[in-house]
């Protein structure tokens, strides 16, 4: 096979590898399936086009009419010739696709299923950037430049994707626009012909001269640095995003939340645990006695909790449905506001929040959608960090007897149908008929749920829960304990009423305020919160928190539900606190003020032990940091351990046979008998002289002799005339006579001469060069290189011998020599 239908098979490999991070986009494997089916096919198309000897354009022309039948095989009209030949109706088809790719993109939240428009446009790109990349690296000979296309794969969940990319997709596409170049790299080598070494030695063309080996352990540690630092160096967190939109579990821990969906019901007390409190919206509006604000849902129910599903619905541009004009959802008397929100750098999500049944929204940037069955607006590529925008919304004031005029929804409405499904637990089950037990109306069985979680009953606030039993779903578990938060209240209810045949689910938002900036209400992580939220049949969704309120910050009841741990039964305007600029006053004891402190009062004991827990977060940040520090101490620490070494080799021994004067200077030497173990001893101090000179910078050069080096180091270290200069003359001597004397030197002078050394060489040298000889020591730096690089020789070495065995074992030539 030639070099050019080698290199083109390689490209059409890497680019396959460059396209791994689409499996972050998708749902299933079929994208993949079609990709490899298209580039196969095209790289064929290639390397029979160069076996023919064709001109570089038949090339191109063959590459991308292969494309296009592949394409038009694979996403057929119904109106081909052959069911291969392109129509007129099939580049119609082709356009629909594509129009039917931009809806989905903003319907469906990664990962997406496998829709048609997707797979089309995936398809056809990764076949187009297959064209690309072999054009660059096989015609135009320039497989740098191929990152490019391949690049722009990656780009595309770098867009999708609202926090971070998965890392190991990543990896793979690296690894594939390596193996381009250094096929292209050992194309190139074989065009040249045989290498050969200074001493004639043949070179096998996979065997790595010392820049390229460089070139690719550079490469390597590049990738590599790109791909670890970012997972090592803590980043920013935004709080509220980082724990409402993880992936993870429902409650309970288990349910949905899986494939990269926004799982809300992620760890609420992470955020109401937090030692500090941090600004996320400050909202303005003309309502004096606003509800919650809200942005997202959560109606998926199994018997670990509720978990929420990925929205769905059409850009906020057309509009809004009013509540006023739906039949099932009218009742009541209804006043139309006006807010206004201020989303600040500290919470970026993509669920915008808004209060509930909003008719009109203007001023928020990039692409949003609206869900008008979960009331949610939401985006797949765009946040809400810094916008500003206004929002008109209606609000009615329901009485307890207006709403025990709705009646049950029809047995076959499909609402009625999804939003009271359970999983079915026999406890919970007989807990609701109990309590409803003797209620007429909708209404009355949902606040006789709703009155079920008070005090009276046992029921507490504690963001520490206990453990759930075994076997016990979550809602039962909760139930027995009777100790949860926001949480745990609001799938309970949810739970119960569906239970009771009233369709219910839980709603995610934020409470009114915990302060206020001017007339604006200040909302913080503390006032993270959840709640519950029925459906009554010419009312539509009405929502009930039973969450203790005194518990929560800038909490607020309904007349229609009331606090149920309050002796006496408030208005609606006693048990709700004042708009900004207002002087009315809160409830009695201050629990629903929006200024009000967690930590003020006023929670079960529970809640005091639960807050009390730090969170984790500062704890992971300390040990990262003290991790990273360990590992830059790492090369001073085996400096240190090395110098500790030689120090006690060149000790003096506990009784020496002879002792002599013999040295210049002020050091006594003692003469040992054992002469192995005296000539032991000056090579370690002599080891460790030189390292201390790398250390410092001072040139070694391994031509000169012991006496000379030492009399280099006095001259160019500054030397002259200190207690150095004499040590630096001994380890010289000690050394010499180590190697070529019958009778070497060892005495207690050695450690001291090294001591007064390195004392004497870092007086005179600069404070980078002390604190990089400290922290970084230059002498074990080079010799982990030293050891990396012979190492690498080493596995090269064993691939090349391997390849060899392989080659001497081909089948082709068993077969060639059968036909001899």
């Amino acid at each position: 096979m030639t070099g050019q239908r080698r290199l083109g098979l390689v490209a059409a490999g890497a680019t396959l590898l460059s396209a791994a991070p689409l499996s972050a986009i998708f749902d299933t494997w079929t994208w993949l399936l079609q990709c490899i089916l298209a580039v196969g096919l095209v790289a064929g198309a290639a390397v029979l086009t160069r076996s023919l000897r064709l001109p570089t354009w038949s090339q191109v022309t063959s590459m991308v009419l292969v494309l296009l039948l592949t394409l038009t095989w694979m996403f057929p009209s119904g109106s081909e010739l052959l069911s291969l030949i392109p129509t007129p109706a099939t580049f119609q088809h082709f356009g629909e696709l594509f129009t039917a790719a931009g809806n989905d993109t903003r319907a469906y939240g990664v990962p997406v299923p496998d829709r048609d428009g997707l797979l089309f446009i995936a398809t056809l790109g990764i076949g187009a950037v297959a064209i690309a990349v072999d054009l660059l690296t096989v015609v135009a000979r320039r497989p740098a430049l191929a990152g490019l296309p391949m690049l722009a794969i990656y780009s595309v969940p770098v867009a999708v994707y609202i926090d971070s990319v998965p890392v190991f997709p990543f990896i793979v596409g690296a690894i594939g626009y390596l193996w381009l170049l250094v096929a292209d790299n050992v194309d190139r080598v074989r065009r040249f012909g045989r290498r050969f070494t200074g001493d004639g030695r043949d070179v096998d063309v996979w065997e790595p001269s010392p820049l390229a080996a460089a070139g690719r352990r550079l490469a390597v540690i590049g990738v590599a640095a790109a791909v670890l630092l970012p997972l090592i160096v803590p980043g920013l967190d935004t709080g509220l995003l980082n724990r409402l939109t993880q992936v993870g579990p429902g409650v309970g821990g288990g349910a949905g939340g899986n494939n990269g969906k926004i799982n809300l019901f992620a760890s609420l007390s992470g955020n109401l645990n937090q030692g500090q409190t941090v600004d996320f919206v400050k909202v303005r509006t003309d309502e004096p006695d606003p509800f919650y604000l809200r942005f997202g849902t959560a109606d998926e129910l199994s018997d670990k909790g509720f978990a929420n599903r990925a929205p769905a619905g059409e850009s906020v541009g057309r509009g809004f449905s009013d509540p006023r004009l739906n039949s099932t959802t009218g009742g009541g008397n209804f006043n139309q506001y006006r807010a206004e929100v201020e989303i600040l750098n500290n919470f970026a999500q993509n669920l915008a929040p808004v209060y509930s049944t909003t008719i009109d929204l203007d001023g928020l940037k990039g692409n949003w959608l609206y869900d008008p069955n979960a009331q949610v607006v939401f985006s797949n590529r765009s946040t809400t960090k810094g916008q500003k925008y206004s929002f008109e919304y209606v609000r009615a004031k329901y009485t307890a007897d207006q709403l025990r005029t709705a009646g049950p929804l029809p047995a076959d409405s499909a609402l009625r149908g999804q939003f009271t499904a359970t999983p079915g637990d026999p406890k919970v089950k007989a807990l609701v008929t109990r309590l409803i037990r003797g209620k007429d109306t909708e209404y009355d069985k949902i606040m006789a749920l709703y009155e079920h979680f008070s005090r009276e009953n046992g029921f507490g606030y504690s963001l520490r829960l206990a453990d759930p039993d075994v076997g016990a779903s979550a809602i039962s578990s909760f139930l027995d304990n009777k100790s949860g938060y926001c949480q745990q209240y609001a799938a309970a209810l949810a739970w119960m009423a569906r239970e009771a045949g009233i369709p219910a689910r839980v709603a995610f938002g934020f409470t009114r305020g915990s302060g206020r900036d001017g007339d604006a209400y200040v909302i913080t992580n503390r006032n993270a919160h959840a709640w519950t939220e029925v459906f009554l049949n010419g009312f539509g969704w009405i929502p009930f928190d039973a969450t203790p309120a005194s518990a929560i910050v800038g909490s607020t009841r309904s007349e229609y539900a009331p606090d149920v741990d309050q002796t006496e039964a408030p208005s609606a305007t006693a048990t709700a606190s004042a708009a900004p600029g207002a002087t009315g006053s809160a409830a009695p004891g201050g629990a629903n003020r929006p200024d009000r402190d967690v930590d003020a009062g006023g929670l079960d004991p529970a809640a005091d032990a639960g807050a009390s827990g730090g969170s984790t977060t500062g704890l992971l940040i300390a040990g990262l940091a003290a991790l990273v520090l360990a590992l830059l101490l790492v090369p001073a620490l085996r400096r240190v351990l090395v110098r500790n070494r030689r120090h006690a080799a060149t000790a003096p021994t506990p009784a020496p046979t002879t002792t002599a004067a013999a040295t210049p200077g002020s050091f006594d030497v003692t003469v040992t008998t054992e002469s192995a173990r005296a000539r032991e001893d000056a090579h370690a101090a002599w080891d460790e002289l030189v390292d201390t000179m790398v250390d410092y910078r001072v040139m070694v050069d391994p031509t000169e002799t012991p006496r000379h080096t030492a009399e280099r180091l006095v001259r160019e270290a500054d030397l002259t005339g200190s207690p150095a200069a004499d040590g630096a003359t001994l380890l010289g001597h000690a050394e010499e006579r180590a190697r070529y004397a019958r009778r070497p030197l060892q005495g207690e002078g050695l450690t001291a001469a090294l001591t007064q050394v390195r004392k004497g060489v870092a007086r005179t040298s600069t404070r980078r060069t002390r604190v990089t000889a400290v922290l970084l020591p230059p002498s074990v730096m080079l010799r982990w290189r030293m050891g990396l690089a012979d190492l690498s020789g080493r596995w090269m070495t064993s691939f090349s011998r391997g390849r060899d065995i392989l080659v001497r074992f081909s089948p082709r030539r068993l077969l060639a020599n059968r036909t001899r």
